[in-house]
């Protein structure tokens, strides 16, 4: 069956680092776009970054120049790169694949960015 797996997750200090991963399993990942979702208590889910799969990338505005979405489609896995988090990035990430009106979410990782 169809599997998205995030790992990565944790508390990190303001100005600090994290990876996450997304693993992804139970369908054809190179012909799906990939995507990283978060939700903070009381807002809006929203869409952080997201890869097509010819690998052009999109990002809120919030996260320009600090993270980074990559995918390897020989390992179904799809990455963020977080650097100098701030405690608004604070969340629940969420890991998300698109092909037309198909979709699937991953369980989601928490990010905590605090001192």
């Amino acid at each position: 069956q169809v599997q998205l797996v995030e790992s990565g997750g944790g508390l990190v200090q303001p100005g600090g680092s994290l990876r996450l991963s997304c693993v992804a399993s139970g369908f054809t990942f190179r012909l799906y776009a990939m995507g990283w979702y978060r939700q903070a208590p009381g807002n809006q889910r929203e869409l952080v970054a997201e890869i097509t799969s010819g690998g052009r990338t999109n990002y809120v505005d919030s996260v320009k120049a600090r993270f980074t979405i990559s995918r390897d489609n020989a390992e179904n896995t799809v990455y963020l790169q977080m650097s100098s988090l701030k405690p608004e990035d604070t969340a629940v990430y969420y890991c998300n694949a698109r092909f037309a009106e198909r979709q699937f979410w991953g369980r989601g990782t928490q990010v905590t960015v605090s001192s």
